[in-house]
């Protein structure tokens, strides 16, 4: 993007988001806010083209360091932090998901599906479609799916940033690719925000989309969520957005960023930063007082902060500042919690405890630690291959 382009996207998102501040409803006075913090990981040991021992290495840090971190935290409910791992079939390897299965099982987290297509030649419909329905076959061996009427839905980020073929035709190539996510069994999307000509205009919302065949980046605006009306998804979509916010990194005007959800160290999320994600208050249109804060990492290639002190330092703000039970109370969740909770408060609840409605549409995954299972199968490497060769 051009210093030019770069300028007015700032403005636009310095705008927007004070204008929010300044139009936002008031919660009630004395009514503490519900926090729900959600980290979602891309996680991708095998990427920058590392050899096999150090993508095997990459898992066996998580599993190592992640459950000596978490341990020693807890939220308003006494439970730890939780992680979802949004895991892409092309580092389906080497037993990788089954070592993430075993973290899962043990309740550090859950799985959902990323995905990179469409990279080195368009992907098509038709393929796209496959290639859902075979992840979906492949992982639930491992029983990862969380399940609506005994039937496996999933959460999805796409791999790129370009979801809907949002990117001119790279990295993706199919316009229409929500309405086939929505059927091949996705419940919501967490992939935004991101890159600037991918994030949805509409911003710092939860919304639902619609897809078109004939227009790329269909979810660029939709309807909002809202409590007590249950939103349509016979044909739609929901997109569960991160905040998206200024954040001044230097001495004069020119320094101020837009600066989104990403951990990963640049820049450090400080106790500013954090103050900004509460101020943003991604919420439920009419629920003011829940406020989603849908954070995202490579967890992978970004260990040192995400498995270090920048993670540790979070969870401390987070819990002593922002969990004191009159001005907030502070919920770790995943993304099929953090979505449970929206449908939850689109059916009117929200005066119970929220920990009581956590598995309140799609119920929680039945780990199957005894898979042995190494690898993707044949038949879906060779529809990632198709578009995406890692």
């Amino acid at each position: 993007m051009n210093k030019l382009k770069f300028m007015a996207y700032t403005a636009y998102v310095a705008a927007g988001w004070h204008l929010r501040r300044l139009t936002a409803p008031k919660v009630e006075s004395g009514k503490p806010i519900h926090l729900f913090f959600c980290m979602t990981d891309h996680y991708e040991p095998g990427t920058r083209g590392v050899d096999e021992q150090a993508e095997r290495g990459q898992v066996d840090m998580l599993l190592d360091l992640y459950p000596k971190i978490t341990d020693k935290h807890k939220d308003a409910d006494g439970r730890k932090p939780t992680r979802t791992w949004f895991f892409p079939p092309h580092y389906h390897r080497f037993g990788n998901l089954k070592k993430l299965v075993d973290l899962c099982h043990r309740g550090y987290g859950e799985i959902e599906i990323h995905l990179h297509h469409g990279k080195h030649t368009p992907d098509t419909a038709e393929n796209l479609r496959e290639t859902l329905d075979e992840i979906v076959r492949d992982y639930s061996q491992f029983g990862i799916f969380g399940t609506l009427d005994g039937k496996p839905k999933y959460g999805f980020i796409h791999g790129d940033w370009a979801l809907a073929n949002s990117r001119n035709n790279q990295y993706c190539g199919v316009n229409n690719e929500i309405d086939i996510l929505r059927e091949t069994g996705c419940y919501a999307d967490y992939t935004h925000p991101s890159r600037p000509e991918s994030t949805p205009r509409q911003m710092n919302t939860i919304h639902y989309a619609k897809s078109r065949t004939d227009k790329p980046k269909s979810y660029n605006r939709g309807t909002l969520a809202q409590a007590g009306t249950q939103g349509d998804e016979s044909d739609q979509l929901l997109l569960i957005q991160g905040p998206l916010h200024p954040l001044k990194l230097g001495n004069s005007i020119t320094s101020v960023r837009p600066i989104g959800d990403e951990i990963a160290g640049k820049p450090y999320t400080t106790k500013e930063r954090i103050k900004r994600w509460v101020e943003t208050a991604v919420h439920v249109d009419g629920k003011p007082d829940w406020v989603f804060i849908k954070t995202h990492t490579h967890g992978a290639t970004d260990h040192e902060f995400v498995l270090g002190q920048e993670f540790e330092d979070i969870l401390n703000e987070l819990e002593q500042n922002y969990n004191d039970g009159k001005k907030y109370i502070l919920h770790y969740v995943n993304a099929r919690e953090m979505y449970n909770l929206v449908k939850a408060v689109e059916d009117g609840k929200g005066d119970e405890n929220p920990i009581d409605l956590m598995d309140y549409y799609i119920k929680p995954p039945a780990y199957d630690t005894s898979c042995d299972v190494e690898k993707a199968s044949e038949k879906l490497d060779e529809l990632v291959y198709r578009t995406y060769r890692g």
